[in-house]
């Protein structure tokens, strides 16, 4: 007598002939609720994000009286130009002035930033010292303490050296970036093979050689990103400029716009100038993240591996 196929006489039921499981079957509708779920949650999140920087922009097409009279959201005025020519030239042009000096603190500070948070991830993943965890876990315990609490005693420091209402006041604080460290070192671990090191090494080529030539091309997306960090913290600064500098002409667009804002409660007429200001100062972060957006989405998707 033949024996019964195995599946049979293990009592293993066989999927039905269509070729598609019960189970199978179940989990698509549930598939198909939570794309939904997800796509519902991020439409909110979107529109939770962009309503101020939509009612922004709506906000300086129009004149005062017609923001004063909308009692809340605005609709598209034919103000905007003559706003904009009325910011640039408030003050003998200071807003313009405040827009170097935010792209010289940006540009310079996040340069670098980035160069010094690259070479020491860089060292610290790759080289084995004494007190490597220690520096890891200064760099980690670092991002716990916040910049308010630090701002009044590097504005004490920068005071006794005399960097104080000076571009090296805001630029060389922005140089100590532990967390631009942490996301190089972690992809440094990745992206770097020690196999690759070693060889360039033994080919004879130095420390910097092989640094230069050989491991920064691999860092090159992770380098975007730290730099990306770097000029979305510089451009948002506002404290450490408030304490250290005094003199307007130094001011970065954070602390200039602040100050129109709280001159605009005693004169109305400010309060368009500040809006109009704001946005103009929306523009270069969102022309940044657009024109590097391949960049700094590679290095964050290799940096996270580890």
């Amino acid at each position: 007598m033949r024996a019964r196929p195995r599946a049979a006489a293990a009592g293993v039921r066989r999927p039905p002939a269509g070729g598609r499981s019960r189970r199978g079957s179940l989990s698509q509708p549930h598939r198909a609720w939570r794309r939904s779920g997800l796509a519902v949650l991020l439409g909110i999140v979107l529109v939770y994000f962009a309503s101020p920087v939509v009612w922004l922009g709506l906000a300086s097409t129009n004149s005062l009286s017609e923001l004063y009279r909308s009692h809340g959201w605005v609709g598209l005025g034919g103000e905007f130009i003559r706003n904009v020519g009325d910011a640039l030239a408030y003050d003998d042009g200071i807003y313009g002035r405040w827009v170097v000096n935010s792209l010289i603190y940006c540009l310079v500070g996040a340069g670098a930033t980035t160069a010094v948070s690259l070479t020491a991830g860089y060292a610290v993943a790759t080289y084995d010292f004494r007190g490597r965890r220690a520096v890891l876990g200064l760099a980690v315990s670092s991002l716990m303490i916040p910049a308010t609490a630090l701002a009044f005693p590097t504005y004490r420091l920068l005071m006794a050296f005399g960097l104080a209402d000076s571009y090296w006041g805001i630029l060389l604080p922005s140089l100590v970036y532990p967390f631009g460290v942490l996301l190089s070192y972690a992809y440094a671990l990745t992206a770097v093979p020690r196999e690759v090191l070693e060889a360039a090494r033994m080919d004879g080529a130095g420390e910097w050689r092989t640094f230069r030539s050989v491991a920064f091309p691999m860092l090159r997306s992770g380098a975007v990103t730290v730099m990306l960090f770097a000029f979305m913290v510089s451009w948002n600064s506002y404290l450490l400029p408030l304490l250290v500098l005094t003199d307007q002409r130094l001011f970065p667009l954070t602390v200039g716009l602040t100050a129109w804002s709280q001159v605009a409660d005693k004169l109305p007429g400010m309060k368009i100038l500040a809006l109009t200001g704001s946005l103009i100062a929306v523009a270069p972060v969102i022309l940044v993240f657009a024109m590097l957006q391949r960049y700094w989405q590679s290095g964050l998707a290799t940096g996270a591996v580890k």
